[in-house]
């Protein structure tokens, strides 16, 4: 890890709300939407309207407070779990499961449905159709085995994680060790879907530069075929914003399931 003046997220965190302003939310100078929001939601899109992918249980493990991506994953599981590392990220997601004054607006999401989901028609009631889906937000500790310890989790049908072994990891090594973790997680016939940043080691959240491990798809795809996963799909999106609140290179998106 670069340990210039990098924030390193499990131990500093960083302003979720500011986050989601700058990254995810409805500005018109917002640079990050294809790659944040409209990558993201139409490889899940493409990946979910497959038909394989569903079940009783998803858990989404990911950074920060954002809930986009699984606004599509609440019509194919019964139940999803929330994990996060930060208690602001937990708190701030509950200010809008509850709706409450403050809470970041993800109307823009909605509109978005529409163009890319057949049912169009429907789109009026995924925000209850999500917030009725999520049954529990926990606290993780990605230096336990477990990451729920004591607690144990009714393993999953599905795994979404999306930049969460980006901001935890520090090396090739601690990559490797969190993805274990993480995959404990899942039932043996379950599946994997990750989204990461490729290349890129700092992302900015208001005056604070966060560390992200830097690797590339060739290093991604080892780690799972090494870890007995079948890579079903891998897509990447190459970056065309500049823009100093973050260098990374690419976005990828990869579904997979154990052998």
């Amino acid at each position: 890890m670069d340990s210039s003046n990098h924030k390193f997220y499990p131990v500093h965190g960083f302003d979720s709300k500011e986050y989601l302003e700058t990254y995810l939310s409805s500005k018109p100078d917002m640079d990050f939407r294809d790659d944040s929001i409209k990558f993201p939601m139409e490889c899940l899109h493409r990946a979910f309207s497959a038909g394989h992918i569903k079940g009783d249980l998803l858990i989404d493990i990911s950074y920060g407070s954002f809930i986009h991506h699984l606004y599509t994953a609440s019509g194919y599981f019964k139940q999803i779990l929330v994990l996060k590392v930060s208690e602001q990220c937990i708190m701030e997601l509950n200010k809008w499961i509850n709706t409450r004054t403050g809470a970041f607006d993800w109307s823009h999401i909605i509109e978005y449905i529409k163009f890319t989901e057949e049912n169009s028609d429907q789109c009026q009631d995924k925000d209850m159709t999500l917030k009725t889906a999520i049954t529990k937000i926990m606290k993780c500790d990605i230096d336990n085995e477990n990451l729920t310890d004591p607690e144990v989790l009714q393993p999953a049908d599905c795994v979404i994680s999306a930049g969460f072994l980006d901001l935890i990891s520090k090396d090739q090594d601690d990559y490797i060790n969190n993805f274990r973790k993480l995959v404990k997680l899942l039932k043996p016939e379950g599946y994997l879907l990750l989204i990461g940043l490729l290349n890129t080691t700092y992302k900015m959240v208001g005056q604070e530069k966060i560390h992200v491990f830097r690797y590339d798809e060739k290093f991604a795809r080892k780690v799972l075929t090494d870890e007995g996963f079948v890579i079903d799909h891998c897509a990447v999106k190459k970056r065309k914003v500049v823009s100093y609140l973050s260098d990374y290179e690419a976005v990828i998106f990869i579904t997979a399931h154990r052998k």
